[in-house]
């Protein structure tokens, strides 16, 4: 090669190279805020943020270098949920990720133009959240965890482990949207077995085991909401089951696996990796109002024969067989 077409080249090479440079030292760093309704320190908080980053990875996005995401972890509590819903909006995010029903409907109370993808919402539609699942509308668009019909799955799934149950009890958390909706599913499957229904309203601890106390007794039995509340009480729920010999039927795989009786609900993770790409999307461009909502594709049943023969319970074996996961 000529030097004179060398130096060509090479000024050339060196001119692409530099655009390139200032390409990537403007790109704009994108923005999103995530509000999460659990604790930081919560197994199952941390494992949905985990798969929610690592979606967004495998698209291209990397915290600190593209994207920075800022978390928050509103515990379920209103008052929490409430300030950091505030602090992330003042942001001014591109998009925003919500966990459940009380962190999206205070981000959206607080902005009804920042996109917002959501993840383990019961009925975005009951709730108002969106105007309709296929289109959404507005600036909310997500995953929802189940609809209030399929509460009544619970009591059916109770029935068959426990048949002898007349009684059942719903504990719900206070400032949960979803729980009295949720109760009333349930409450319509009661009476079409004549089985009486009570929805309990708790706010702590102390007020779970006041509840769980006063209704045991030999024919009741519970179901456990979904809110994170209820999760980061779950310790205290199963043990109370276990000193009342309260047959009980959760939500998550993990109240299960840690001893809940049994556990019927969507994978409580993958909704948040499936939001990493709704979030691409919107970020490059797409509006939430025009993404449908999407339904769980699987619904996973759990069950724990260790703590159904500490309640003198034979699970009969045609459930056993359509179980996902059985604890011996």
């Amino acid at each position: 090669m000529r030097r004179r077409e060398f130096i060509a080249l090479a000024g050339g090479a060196a001119t692409a190279w530099s655009i390139v440079a200032r390409a990537q030292q403007t790109e704009k760093m994108r923005r999103i805020g995530v509000l999460l309704n659990r604790s930081a320190n919560d197994p199952e908080g941390q494992a949905r943020l985990a798969a929610f980053q690592q979606g967004l990875r495998q698209l291209g996005w990397n915290d600190g270098q593209n994207v920075r995401i800022d978390v928050r972890w509103g515990e379920d509590k209103f008052e929490r949920e409430h300030q950091y819903a505030a602090e992330l909006v003042a942001l001014s995010p591109d998009v925003l990720l919500a966990s459940g029903t009380l962190s999206l409907t205070e981000l959206q109370r607080l902005s009804r133009t920042l996109p917002i993808v959501f993840a383990a919402v019961s009925d975005p539609v009951g709730a108002g959240v969106v105007e309709s699942l296929a289109h959404p509308g507005g600036n909310a668009t997500g995953f929802m965890l189940f609809e209030y019909t399929m509460s009544g799955k619970w009591l059916e799934l109770l029935r068959q482990i426990a048949p002898h149950l007349t009684r059942v009890g719903m504990l719900g958390m206070a400032n949960v949207p979803t729980v009295p909706a949720a109760f009333a599913s349930i409450q319509a499957t009661a009476q079409s077995v004549g089985i009486e229904a009570r929805s309990f309203t708790i706010h702590d601890a102390g007020e779970i085991e006041r509840a769980v106390t006063s209704f045991a007794g030999p024919s009741a039995g519970l179901i456990v909401e979904t809110s994170a509340s209820g999760s980061i009480h779950r310790n205290l729920i199963i043990a109370l089951a276990a000193r009342y010999k309260l047959p009980a039927i959760y939500v998550y795989p993990f109240d299960a696996v840690e001893g809940g009786l049994v556990s019927y609900g969507p994978d409580p993770v993958e909704p948040f990796r499936r939001a990493a790409d709704y979030v691409d999307r919107i970020l490059k461009g797409e509006k939430p109002g025009d993404l449908p909502v999407q339904a769980p594709t699987k619904y996973v049943l759990v069950i724990n024969l260790k703590t159904a023969k500490s309640l003198d319970l034979i699970i009969p074996p045609s459930l056993l067989a359509t179980a996902d996961k059985v604890i011996e």
